[in-house]
């Protein structure tokens, strides 16, 4: 709580000083001064009201200072929850997780003023430090200090925070560009994020072919065989690869394809017809033709045989089309345990079968702009975020080029030497 000192004056005044922990411990000390014992009381109280925090429209020295406010300024949260409502070109799923995302982690975000008073946050008051401050938040966590070794709010990993912050950029920008004007920069601009490769575990597994096969092996369902073979084949999403159906195969074209054009969604939750649903792919671009090789041609004649037209191309040996936690925990990862039993040194997740497609096409040097369309990336800079450190085959060449570039004579002194005049 917030204490008054008393301090006495050469004249025989006083001064009543009262301090505090900002924020309670662990915090600075913060003092305001008063010549009225009553007036600092009253001060204290409004502090120990106010959670060890200057009060709200509290200047040190000033007292309560009405500043202009902002026409159409609100409450930060409140205008994040709009601008979420008013997006268009997202499902119901993303919608629910921008909320949910505003909900615990970006109404973290505070305003501290230069007097080092904290008051909410709206869409006008937030400046770059505010910005910065959060981060550290969402870096640092909230452990529960009744009890070791657990947390109120889990510290948050590198890509969590990049992809929030994303998040917090567009609603500020949202405000820089709204009709009218209600900020003229976005404090979201040039804020240093921690680096996304700051952690010591690979997120990704890549899987040599002979290690794959271990895996396969494993697999004696036929019908789940087919699922992984093609998984790791086509370097489809899970999603994808389970949505398609009988008319999304022409093996009559020169060149065979599956045509992507749907996936399974998560539903939003209380939706009705089950926890997922055929929607569009992930992105624009993952709308695309996969070509066959020799051996998917094989299983997709198999299996679109005398089938309907929206068929689901694999199905359980009921006839349903997969469901990714029953495959995960019945089908995949028996058989993963059982070669790790054997000898396998990785544990790969079903979502790795995409990466190590990915792996094997760098390995036989195929561009990455091919593989960007195969895998349908929306950019370019996502295939080469993921897989550009794979890209081996230039390693000669590179070398080489330095090499020779080391050993050049140097020019004569005076300029270039002219030889043979």
């Amino acid at each position: 709580m917030a204490t008054i000192r008393k301090r006495e004056r050469k004249d025989g005044s006083a001064i009543y000083q009262v301090r505090w922990i900002q924020g309670g411990r662990g915090g600075s000390w913060e003092t305001e001064k008063f010549g009225d014992e009553d007036q600092a009381e009253a001060f204290k109280k409004l502090v120990d009201a106010h959670g060890q925090q200057w009060p709200y429209g509290w200047v040190k020295g000033e007292g309560f200072v009405e500043k202009p406010a902002v026409p159409g300024d609100m409450p930060f949260v409140k205008y994040a929850t709009r601008y979420v409502d008013r997006l268009t070109g997202i499902d119901d799923r993303t919608r629910e997780d921008y909320h949910r995302e505003i909900r615990i982690h970006l109404s973290l975000l505070q305003r501290t003023e230069p007097s080092g008073q904290v008051v909410p946050a709206t869409i006008c008051n937030v400046e770059s430090d505010d910005i910065t401050d959060w981060v550290r938040l969402e870096e640092k966590g909230e452990p529960d200090p009744d009890t070791a070794d657990r947390w109120l709010r889990r510290k948050a990993d590198p890509k969590s925070i990049a992809n929030r912050h994303g998040l917090l950029f567009c609603i500020f920008q949202a405000a820089v560009e709204a009709t009218p004007q209600l900020r003229t920069t976005n404090p979201c601009k040039g804020t240093r994020l921690p680096r996304l490769d700051d952690h010591v575990d690979e997120e990704m597994t890549f899987l040599e072919h002979d290690e794959y096969q271990r895996i396969a092996a494993e697999i004696t369902d036929p019908d789940a065989r087919d699922l992984a073979d093609w998984l790791v084949s086509t370097g489809m999403r899970w999603g994808e690869a389970t949505a398609l159906q009988v008319k999304d195969i022409n093996l009559r074209a020169a060149t065979p394809t599956a045509s992507v054009q749907r996936a399974w969604k998560k539903a939003k939750k209380g939706a009705e017809g089950g926890a997922y649903y055929l929607g569009p792919p992930k992105t624009k671009k993952a709308r695309r033709l996969v070509a066959l090789a020799a051996a998917q041609v094989d299983v997709a004649r198999r299996l679109t045989a005398g089938q309907a037209p929206e068929a689901f191309l694999f199905r359980t040996p009921t006839g349903k089309h997969w469901r990714h936690a029953n495959y995960y925990n019945r089908k995949w990862l028996p058989a993963v345990q059982a070669a790790i039993a054997k000898g396998l040194p990785k544990r790969p997740r079903l979502h790795d079968l995409r990466h190590s497609h990915a792996a094997w096409l760098i390995a036989a040097n195929i561009p990455l702009p091919a593989i960007q369309i195969r895998l349908g990336h929306e950019s370019i800079s996502t295939t080469v975020d993921r897989y550009g450190h794979l890209v081996r085959s230039l390693d000669g060449d590179i070398t080489a080029a330095v090499e020779a570039a080391m050993h050049t004579a140097a020019p004569a002194a005076g300029g270039l030497r002219v030889v043979g005049v």
